[in-house]
């Protein structure tokens, strides 16, 4: 009887084996199995959407008419032609950037960095721009950004310059604390007991994606498995490795929307349409081409925070109509057919473009956007393929130098590499090709006035419009209802503030563009063998 079970407990470990081995994911390309430590540990995780960010939301995309909901030109710029576009599925803030959320931002800067005084005044928003000579208003300068009665209402005074390195902390701070929760570097506990808390010890993601960013003191007990053979583990344990972008776990960088996200995101026409079908157009972020809310319990409320009439910022005292004088609470008033609050009013946002009064006319139809400037990350040591770092311990970044990538001996400024010269004899039309980039136009990686028709030597002379100059829209609770359109456009110089303008953040989406696809129709077809889930 013994024997017996002995043998059947035997052959089912043999099944299994072979089973488990029959079922493992292979190469469609090589028949090589995935994550098999024995063939050399190529690792491919299990394919999935990725979840958003802390405090985003997901916004489908799809083609809509840019500056399509203006009727009126009031102030005949005619900076909002009509263009039929395409946005990318994005990620993007629920809510504006909260007083709250920058102090938070401030007092890391001053925790980590306690003698960079430059840096904490430079995040410091200008309180002043409440001043107005003829109205009193000390106590918003004084106790808006800091007092507890403020704190979820937006943050102003931010300048677009302050306002993206806003977005490159949050990242940084996203992705540490993904990374410590699961224990991949040293968790929060450890971390504290360690006294670690200066600048050596400030996380960034690409620092730390290019392994400079691991050691005694950083590693976390739970890192992930390194199938590679040719790595052994310390002390007898399992090799480990630090977390790649392939794994799936770190978040996209935050970032300011692009004029045309914003505007398809406050739209929201998603919560209009079936079957691909627009029923109604908006005006607003919310249906109807009034300001007031039609429903039974709320009927007549004014919809969101701005200013009605010369002098009545918030309707008549005993029944406030918007509830608010100056701005009002994040989380004020319905959110759009995308969940998102406040897309209309309370404060104006930036985006991330540079303004052109005909930009509209000039943009791709595809994630339009007018503001690029290329840069590429400088190497320390090209041999290690090692990142340089300012004091912050940030990766430093130059001007990227050629549209295309840079053969081995550019990177390194060497003579061409016999590879290199092999596979220019092997192409006739290199050297023509290579006289031709040299005698044309010389590559520019600031391409913010790219089809721009104005001399740049008229700047400040004949035009206010230039490369610093970018967007911002919504309208405020200190604009009339014009402006709540989400076509309108704006521009402001990215080093000024005001009382009027905050910002929210945006994420760009990795992988399928549907976001909901259940419910919905699809074609069948042969799916993939994705691998299992690995531990990380």
């Amino acid at each position: 009887m013994k024997r017996n079970f002995i043998n059947g407990a035997f052959m089912m470990l043999v099944l299994g084996g072979i089973f488990s081995s029959c079922n493992k994911a292979k190469s469609p390309k090589t028949g090589w199995a995935y994550n098999d430590r024995t063939n050399g540990g190529f690792q491919v995780f299990a394919k999935k959407h990725p979840a958003p960010g802390p405090g985003l939301v997901p916004v489908e995309g799809g083609t809509f008419v840019l500056g399509g909901s203006l009727n009126e030109d009031l102030q005949f710029d005619y900076n909002n032609i009509r263009r039929r576009v395409t946005v990318a599925s994005f990620y993007m803030d629920e809510t504006e950037v909260a007083n709250t959320d920058w102090l938070e931002y401030l007092y890391w800067i001053k925790r980590t960095y306690p003698q960079e005084r430059e840096m904490y005044y430079n995040a410091l928003p200008d309180t002043l721009v409440w001043r107005q000579p003829l109205s009193y208003n000390e106590p918003y300068v004084d106790n808006y950004l800091r007092h507890p009665g403020y704190q979820d209402y937006p943050v102003v005074g931010v300048s677009w310059d302050q306002a993206n390195d806003y977005c490159d902390w949050r990242t940084q701070r996203v992705n540490e604390e993904i990374l410590r929760e699961r224990g991949i570097i040293t968790d929060w506990k450890t971390m504290s007991k360690s006294g670690k808390t200066g600048a050596g010890a400030a996380f960034n993601t690409d620092i730390y994606l290019n392994g400079q960013y691991r050691g005694a003191g950083i590693d976390g007990k739970h890192m992930p498995k390194d199938l590679n053979p040719a790595i052994k583990g310390q002390g007898g344990k399992a090799a480990t490795r630090p977390a790649r972008i392939e794994d799936g776990v770190l978040k996209q960088p935050y970032r300011l929307p692009s004029e045309a996200e914003w505007e398809y995101a406050a739209l929201a026409l998603a919560g209009n349409t079936q079957y691909e079908n627009i029923s109604d157009g908006k005006v607003y972020p919310w249906n109807g081409m009034g300001v007031r809310s039609p429903k039974k319990g709320t009927r007549g409320l004014i919809l969101a925070n701005f200013k009605r009439g010369a002098g009545d910022n918030m309707g008549t005292g005993g029944y406030l109509n918007d509830k608010a004088d100056i701005t009002a609470p994040v989380r004020s008033y319905p959110p759009n057919d995308f969940g998102l609050y406040n897309m209309a009013g309370n404060v104006n946002e930036w985006t991330g473009d540079t303004y052109r009064q005909l930009s509209y006319e000039d943009f791709e139809d595809f994630n339009p956007f007018r503001g690029n400037i290329y840069t590429n990350k400088r190497l320390a040591n090209t041999d290690r393929g090692l990142l340089a770092k300012d004091k912050y311990g940030k990766p430093i970044k130059d001007l990227a130098k050629t549209s295309k990538k840079q053969k081995w001996s550019e990177l390194n400024g060497q003579a061409a590499t016999a590879a290199e010269t092999n596979a220019a004899n092997a192409n006739p039309n290199q050297s023509a090709v290579i006289a031709a980039n040299a005698s044309g136009k010389a590559f520019t990686p600031d391409v913010r006035g790219y089809k721009d028709s104005v001399n740049s030597t008229l700047y400040g002379n004949t035009t206010l419009v230039n490369d610093h100059s970018k967007v911002y829209k919504g309208g405020s609770w200190n604009d009339r209802a014009y402006w709540l359109n989400p076509a309108t456009r704006r521009f402001m110089d990215e080093e000024d503030t005001n009382a009027e303008v905050g910002f929210r953040c945006a994420m760009g989406m990795i992988g399928a563009a549907e976001i909901n696809p259940s419910n919905k129709p699809h074609f069948r077809v042969k799916a993939q063998k994705s691998p299992k889930k690995i531990q990380l």
